[in-house]
């Protein structure tokens, strides 16, 4: 099993396709790493010798940023954003769109579940004078 950055590729996809399961890399840039390696994109990861697995891995630590190291860059960014209360950092915090859609209509993914409108509950009549008498009324057998 080939394992590169903390991810098992499948074995059974192509090179090309199987190096993109890691986060932070493409098709492009699976293909131009893979054209680094001298590995046919279309060959099988299963197919994939110890030597060529260590040569794309050692590609992908030299020259890229993928998998933890970018998503904790990616959130020091949008930390940062909101820390300094820029329009985008306030988008963020609020959970709405950033990149300027609309929220009219739409947006359902960034704002969550909609929320019904709340419909006012009747109000309730006046116990019924039975009940309370029935309580306060002595017991036969006592």
């Amino acid at each position: 099993m080939a394992r590169v950055a903390g991810v098992d590729l499948p074995r059974e996809k192509r090179g090309g396709i199987a190096v993109t399961y890691i986060y932070g890399i493409g098709k492009p840039t699976a293909i131009n790493i893979l054209k680094k390696a001298n590995i046919d994109g279309n060959k099988r990861v299963k197919a994939w010798t110890d030597e060529e697995t260590a040569r794309v891995r050692e590609i992908i630590e030299r020259e890229l940023k993928v998998e933890g190291d970018l998503r904790r860059e990616i959130s020091m960014n949008v930390k940062r954003l909101m820390d300094i209360g820029s329009y985008r950092g306030i988008r963020h915090r609020r959970g709405l769109p950033v990149r300027g859609q609309r929220t009219h209509t739409n947006a359902r993914t960034r704002k969550g579940k909609t929320r019904g409108v709340m419909v006012k509950k009747k109000p309730v009549a006046a116990a019924a004078p039975a009940a309370p008498a029935a309580a306060a009324a002595p017991k036969a057998g006592a």
